[in-house]
């Protein structure tokens, strides 16, 4: 029979929420642990007599024959972070496909100059002419010099256009790429790269190879690598990994407190990419917006390792727990207000328990 864990017969060892941290790896000082308390104060409001407009409009710019599975896994995690509408642009060549695959997201084509790939200059009319309030590029696109115009094109906001933009995956590939792509006027961003991405960029800013690789399991150099990084490039970077941190250009930082071993699997970015853009296009400034993503991702996953364990949790398991954990604040809050308006020790009206 297998021993028993030293939280007891029956007990959870790691609530969701956030799992207990062993004593012996402390958090690093000069970040704000996220927790419950803390996190359910960002929740946006939700407005009783709201309709779909009222809740934000996403662009998502994702998604290829390779990797089609990565946008409609943002699409759907926006869609269950609470915003509005959803439109998916993808190659026009690709349309087709995608519009068979989503039901609640709209499709939108981007002219090619070949096939699966954009041609920038129209492409960017194209999304520039479209009614959004936040972007998510890059969760699969197919790599290539357009792409990478494309992306450079996006970051310098427009008169039309200066919706704030989630950045990820083969987006901040491609801006590792570029010289000085942090220079000169840009729109809000939200940078959500992997440890690797991060290094990849850190280098194409200037710092040398040896300089950026990180271990994955110092959180204090994360932190200050973050935080130099955010200032220097004037946007929040999510360096994700075990402890995800979430750092702004003013020099504010948060740390989750999610380490999960089951998050570990193709995909789970997509749907964090998903969850932060739904969040910007409902009103979040780009700081709250990652933090409150961060930590519905990584109570979804807590919610997934407690059903499969440390194994087997694939992405498309997180979108409904996004719903769900903000289910979970939102009732936290609501207990919060009506103890507050009734007063010390009064009894809370069943349907807020």
């Amino acid at each position: 029979m297998p021993e028993r864990g030293p939280v007891g017969f029956g007990r959870r060892d790691a609530p969701v929420g956030g799992p207990a941290t062993p004593a012996s790896v402390p958090f690093p000082t000069g970040a704000t642990k996220l927790d419950d308390d803390l996190v359910a104060t960002l929740i946006p409001e939700r407005k009783a007599r709201g309709h779909k407009g009222s809740f934000g409009k996403l662009l998502v710019i994702a998604g290829s024959m390779d990797y089609a599975g990565a946008a409609l896994l943002v699409c759907r995690a926006a869609g269950r972070t609470g915003v509005g509408l959803v439109t998916l642009a993808i190659p026009e060549s690709l349309q087709p496909l995608f519009a068979a695959k989503i039901v609640e997201a709209t499709t939108m084509a981007l002219p090619e100059d070949d096939v699966e790939e954009v041609d920038p200059e129209p492409a960017l009319a194209r999304i520039l002419d479209h009614d959004h309030d936040a972007i998510v590029v890059g969760p699969g696109l197919r790599p290539g010099l357009a792409t990478t115009d494309l992306v450079r094109s996006l970051l310098a906001p427009s008169e039309a256009d200066a919706a704030p933009l989630v950045l990820d995956a083969e987006a901040l590939r491609s801006m590792a790429t570029m010289d000085g792509w942090w220079e000169g006027d840009r729109r809000p961003a939200v940078l959500t790269p992997h440890s690797g991405e991060f290094a990849r960029l850190r280098t194409g800013s200037g710092g040398g190879a040896d300089e950026d690789i990180i271990d994955d399991d110092d959180d204090e150099a994360r932190l200050a690598a973050a935080v130099d990084a955010a200032a220097t490039w004037n946007v929040v970077v999510v360096l994700k990994g075990a402890r995800t941190i979430i750092a702004a250009a003013d020099g504010r930082a948060a740390i989750a407190p999610f380490e999960n071993p089951a998050l570990a699997t193709g995909g789970t970015g997509d749907v964090l990419a998903g969850a932060v853009g739904s969040l910007l296009a409902q009103g979040l400034d780009p700081f709250d917006a990652a933090r409150l993503g961060v930590y519905l991702h990584g109570t979804a996953g807590e919610g997934v390792r407690e059903r499969f364990g440390d194994a087997g949790l694939l992405a498309s398991d997180l979108p409904d727990g996004l719903a769900t954990a903000r289910k979970r604040l939102v009732a936290m809050a609501q207990r919060r207000t009506a103890n507050n308006r009734l007063g010390f020790g009064a009894v809370v009206p069943s349907d807020l328990r």
